[in-house]
């Protein structure tokens, strides 16, 4: 297995890019690297880390996609040249397997979804995230991808990220919900309830528990959320603020009195706990789904341990076959769906 890695992308750029492979190396000693980047600046780092240099090829280029880049204007400057452009193309022409980027968001599923295409039966693609829930964690998507999902948009991406929950967390048959704004049927926009009424009457082979609110994705009430890219990402970074929030209050509080201090002290071991558990670095990597070929998203403000599992995540992917799912089941999908207009 390859993993191309867009070795410019991001706030550091090689700086994390490396040192993040290093660990990954580590962990899958199966998996072989092809870096695209400035050689002058990757090669120095890749003798710090003997292992890795080992197992890693150097692209060359020195064109990069700047984080503030409009997705038509890195289209047009990094065509055929940059490294984010390179290392999906070497995906796209068999070089590897999968790519990982923490480059600019826009810019990287603008060049994937030109190089690589959709799937069939796909209209648009999504980026699925990762979320850490009450229970364990449960797939959500749309996080930023597509703006506006139509209802059948909905379905599709309903079905793709039913396919990521059986790979990357192990379940037989994933329960999915669509976010909405009451579990009622009467609630919501019509792409919405329209999305509801497909997924309840269409026989899909999945196990639609209905309508779910911003609150049941912490609690892990379903194992997959679906909601259109808008509500999404703000979701997102919504939860991801709160996080902070709560942070920072908690430390104000256990340092404001010398009996807090005493008792943050006591229960060093519980908070120690929380912290690893809320780490977003353990939940870095949104994957692009409904692409031919598979695109992992890192965040591009995250450190080493990040990009490590920003690549967990591609290794994951390829290993459990997610792609071959989803045409599979999108088959499914038209012809369920194909059947149901006939009948109806």
């Amino acid at each position: 297995m390859t993993i191309a890695l867009d070795a410019m992308g991001g706030d550091a750029g090689p700086d994390v890019v490396i040192p993040g492979a290093a660990l990954a190396a580590v962990r899958h000693p199966q998996i072989r690297f092809l870096l695209v980047g400035d050689r002058s600046r990757i090669a120095p780092l890749l003798e710090r880390h003997p292992k890795l240099k080992a197992r890693a090829e150097i692209r060359h280029t020195e064109v990069a996609v700047s984080m503030d880049a409009k997705p038509s204007q890195a289209l047009r400057q990094g065509r055929g040249e940059s490294s984010m452009w390179l290392a999906i193309d070497a995906v796209r022409g068999g070089q590897a397997d999968a790519v990982v980027s923490a480059g600019n968001t826009g810019a990287l599923m603008a060049m994937a979804r030109f190089i690589l295409k959709t799937l069939p039966g796909i209209s648009r693609p999504a980026i699925a995230a990762m979320w850490p829930t009450l229970r364990s964690e449960s797939v959500v998507l749309d996080v930023g991808a597509t703006i506006g999902a139509d209802a059948a948009q909905l379905v599709e991406f309903a079905v793709m990220g039913e396919a990521m929950a059986r790979c990357l967390l192990g379940l037989e048959k994933p329960t999915v919900g669509l976010l909405n704004v009451g579990v009622e049927e009467i609630k919501g926009v019509e792409q919405v309830k329209e999305a509801g009424r497909i997924l309840r009457e269409s026989r899909l082979p999945m196990e639609y528990a209905g309508f779910v609110e911003g609150d049941d994705i912490g609690k892990g009430t379903v194992d997959v959320v679906v909601t259109e890219g808008f509500t999404g990402n703000i979701a997102l970074k919504a939860a991801e603020g709160t996080a902070k929030q709560l942070a920072t209050y908690l430390k104000l509080c256990l340092s404001r009195t010398l009996l807090s201090r005493l008792g943050a002290l006591l229960a060093a071991g519980a908070f120690l706990a929380l912290k690893d558990r809320m780490d977003p670095r353990k939940h870095n990597g949104g994957v692009f789904l409904g692409l031919n070929g598979i695109v992992v998203k890192s965040h591009g403000g995250t450190d080493a341990l990040g990009f490590a599992t920003a690549i967990d995540v591609a290794v994951e992917i390829v290993r459990t076959g997610l792609v071959e799912k989803i045409k599979a089941d999108v088959e499914i999908m038209t012809g369920l769906l194909r059947q149901s207009d006939a009948d109806s």
